[in-house]
């Protein structure tokens, strides 16, 4: 299957190397790989906004694999001299792109627009490069929810858990109704998704910091970390026989559908129980991992602005500023299930789990307990996340215990450093 996925991503670029001109004055070229009817409706929004400013949008789609195959075009129209005005990104995958060189300036944009004061720090860590705004922050989504169906609880008389101990009986009473505890993908960055969380609120934003995205050796080999092991372990014993390769819409289907209590999952999974008709409070509740109230572990797709020639620059500069609009941050994330990526757009439109991820985003950017996600990329660079996905997964299905596992995570992060 990977040889088949490369000759479809090869065949794309060339298509587009071969088929797209240089963005003209007054139009943007935007490639990404946002294709669902619901992004795509998001996006027309942006579309039309640009419009109004008789700036054109080409459109440059690339679907599947979470942006790689979007890569691989990526590379070939650079390469070619010949980039996109915009492409949508993630992560470290926006620093090492503003390594090579290739990409605009947005410091007079931003400057104008104010984006310094309502954009996250931990945000910015994305946005900008050597302190000049490369890229226009669209959302945030955030990693350390935890999904339940409420029908379970309320039959159960169950509150939201605060502590690791509330969660661990609320699993114990699910389980012992005969429901499975905890829908589960067996993929490896569903069990980093997990990680995450339980890392957080194990060891707190101090511990999380020093090992997640510091990779203090100190840390990562504590007693601390063993505890979190034992912890994932009990996790195990909450999920299905059936949970290997599972993906983790089908996870999140299995609460929708009253067979499970709960699922450790990214705001995204919202958007399958709004599909599903479900509303929030009262088909099904969204809280944080217990003992991570306050923090928030997240991810962020941003728009990077390449450097395609002066003659192109204003209409990049109004697709920026459109990006950062109050009105296309809020019609955007309301579709998407995550959070603008400023603080100060208002929550009128957004249902209560988006509201509350608002009230916590703007809280953990205020005590900087706002955290890039290693599970997603925005914690450390790939090689390091992929160690750690290793390890994880491995404790995960039994093949070490607890205290090999710290063994191997100190082994792991060492090597790909």
């Amino acid at each position: 299957m990977a040889g088949i996925y490369k000759k479809l991503a090869l065949g794309v670029a060339l298509c587009a190397l071969g088929g797209a001109a240089a963005s003209a004055e007054g139009e943007v070229e935007v490639l990404h790989w946002w294709t669902s009817g619901g992004e795509a409706a998001a996006l027309n929004v942006l579309k039309d906004d640009l419009q109004s400013k008789s700036v054109g949008w080409q459109d440059m789609p690339v679907a599947g694999g979470g942006g790689e195959q979007a890569m691989t075009v990526l590379r070939a129209r650079v390469t070619a001299g010949n980039p996109p005005t915009a492409v949508q990104m993630l992560g470290f995958d926006i620093l090492d792109w503003a390594e090579q060189g290739v990409v605009a300036d947005l410091n007079s944009v931003a400057a104008e627009e104010g984006w310094d004061e309502v954009v996250p720090s931990a945000l910015q860590g994305f946005s900008k490069y050597d302190g000049t705004w490369i890229a226009a922050p669209v959302n945030v989504h955030s990693t350390n929810w935890v999904w339940a169906n409420k029908a379970i609880f309320d039959e159960l008389g169950l509150d939201e858990p605060s502590d690791w101990d509330g969660l661990i009986a609320a699993l114990d009473k699910i389980k012992g109704a005969g429901y499975t505890a905890v829908a589960h993908g067996g993929q490896a960055w569903q069990d980093a998704t997990i990680f995450d969380a339980v890392v957080m609120t194990t060891g707190g934003p101090d511990f999380y910091k020093s090992s997640m995205i510091d990779l203090d050796t100190e840390a990562l080999g504590s007693e601390t970390m063993q505890t979190v092991f034992d912890r994932m372990a009990q996790i195990r014993g909450y999920v299905d026989d059936n949970f290997s390769g599972r993906d983790w819409n089908l996870a999140t289907a299995m609460v929708i559908e009253g067979t499970a209590g709960v699922q450790f999952m990214g705001d995204w999974a919202k958007g399958e129980f709004l599909n599903a008709g479900k509303v929030p409070g009262q088909d099904f509740l969204c809280f944080r991992m217990p003992g991570t109230q306050g923090t928030v572990t997240f991810n962020s797709d941003q728009f990077v602005m390449f450097a395609v020639g002066e003659e192109s620059s204003a209409s990049q500069a109004e697709l920026a500023k459109s990006i950062m609009t109050p009105s296309f941050q809020s019609a955007f994330n309301v579709v998407k299930g995550s959070v603008p990526a400023r603080t100060d757009v208002p929550d009128a439109d957004f249902d209560d789990c988006g509201k509350k991820g608002m009230v916590d985003l703007a809280e953990a950017n205020e005590k900087g307990t706002l955290f890039g996600s290693m599970a997603h990329g925005h914690a450390a660079p790939a090689a390091v996340k992929n160690a750690v996905y290793d390890v994880v997964t491995a404790h995960f299905n039994g093949e070490f215990d607890s205290a090999a596992a710290v063994d191997e995570l100190v082994a792991a992060v060492e090597g790909a450093l």
